[in-house]
């Protein structure tokens, strides 16, 4: 197997691990927002959730620069991006996430953009409460289907993906 593939395999497996800890942060915060009433819990659930698909998207640049060869360079990449990843590229590559899981971490992409142009005061619980209440399974979802694209790439001769 090319190394650079196993290399690459070993940076999302790296990523995963630190994903699985930032949703168990963001559970934690909302948590103890919940229980305390303090709003300074909830601009750590924020970040965190900044955190969550900010990592995913590490995950798929990764996969469009290493094997899809091209990266969305577009003003809308990040949405282009998620695009890319639920998308087959022939003779490449099947598609790394499904539809529905892409319409689902579009929600947290959208949030990510959210937190990153206001201040934390100005963020509703509200809006947030569905993405934390998803979170769990929307990670676990990615990443089983990140997991099966590994597999796909150990799977794969020598020759480029």
């Amino acid at each position: 197997m090319n190394k650079k593939y196993l290399a690459l395999i070993g940076r999302i497996e790296e990523e995963l691990l630190e994903l699985e800890q930032v949703v168990e942060r963001v559970r934690a915060g909302w948590f103890k927002a919940k229980e305390s009433g303090e709003d300074l819990y909830l601009d750590s659930v924020a970040l965190n959730l900044h955190a969550f698909y900010a990592g995913l998207e590490r995950i798929f640049e990764l996969i469009a620069v290493n094997v899809d060869q091209t990266k969305p360079e577009a003003k809308a990449w990040h949405q282009e991006l998620l695009r890319q990843m639920s998308a087959e590229i022939k003779h490449v590559r099947p598609p790394v996430i499904s539809r529905e899981t892409r319409n689902k971490l579009d929600e947290y992409r959208g949030f990510r953009h959210v937190v990153r142009n206001v201040y934390t005061f100005n963020l509703s619980a509200a809006k947030m409460e569905p993405l934390v209440k998803n979170i769990k399974n929307v990670f676990e979802q990615v990443k089983k289907e990140i997991q099966e694209f590994n597999r796909f790439v150990e799977k794969a001769d020598s020759k480029d993906v």
